[in-house]
């Protein structure tokens, strides 16, 4: 039992990490394909630096703050629907016992538990009326408890997004504009390509073929924002 209970707990932990690390890049990837785009578009109509850095600022940090919100708002739906869950299982429980005791019958005999070993079970299950909801909502409806809480993971989202939006603007301090615009795509593409190739790694899937597919993402935005820039450049001027 010692040894399942560590197993356990090592694959919840394991859950978790991998959780935090999907949240990371997906806050991550996207502050960095959209300034990215933003930045080389407005580089490319203006071909101001004070324009530039403060579109590419701007983008950061509304990139940042509405990433966060996304997260915690979809989040905390989600917690919500888990309690409003819960909250029915509950009532059910005391406004009808015997048919959910049978209903956890139900679910320990498909498992293949019969006869008095069934009967242990679903004793000990409804003895307990916390565990018995936490078996109708992990066995019944498929429902786990939310492990961190949406506070968390709006800040893990929302500072990667930060990260993540400031690598295309780093060039544009150093270099020339021209060069600038070049060696912003050429770094985020690459920095796409590894954290691609990363993610795979630690969750699941081709290395190559995910960081080949972040790369893409990437030069698509960067040229969708160039092909405006370019566009929107011509017409102004």
């Amino acid at each position: 039992m010692a040894r399942q209970a560590l197993i356990r707990k090592k694959h919840l932990e394991n859950h978790t990490v991998g959780s935090r690390l999907r949240d990371f890049i997906l806050g991550w990837q996207d502050g960095l394909v959209n300034v990215l785009g933003v930045t080389l578009g407005v580089a490319t109509a203006t071909h101001d630096i004070r324009i530039i850095l403060i579109a590419a600022f701007a983008a950061t940090f509304a990139e940042s703050i509405s990433m966060a919100a996304v997260a915690y708002t979809s989040f905390k739906a989600e917690e919500d629907f888990y309690e409003s869950m819960r909250q029915y299982e509950e009532r059910e429980i005391c406004e009808m016992p015997k048919q959910e005791r049978q209903e956890v019958r139900r679910i320990y005999s498909k498992i293949g538990f019969r006869g008095s070993l069934l009967a242990k079970i679903v004793k000990h299950i409804t003895a307990n009326k916390k565990r018995w909801i936490d078996v109708m909502m992990e066995q019944e409806l498929k429902l786990s408890r939310p492990k961190v809480s949406a506070i968390n993971v709006a800040l893990v989202v929302g500072f990667s997004a930060l990260v993540g939006s400031v690598i295309p603007i780093i060039p544009f301090f150093f270099l020339s504009i021209s060069s600038a615009i070049w060696t912003s795509l050429a770094i985020s593409t690459v920095v796409l390509f590894f954290v691609g190739v990363y993610k795979a790694k630690t969750t699941i899937g081709d290395p190559l073929r995910s960081g080949i597919e972040m790369a893409v993402i990437g030069m698509l935005a960067a040229l969708a924002g160039y092909a405006i820039g370019h566009f929107l450049g011509v017409a102004i001027v």
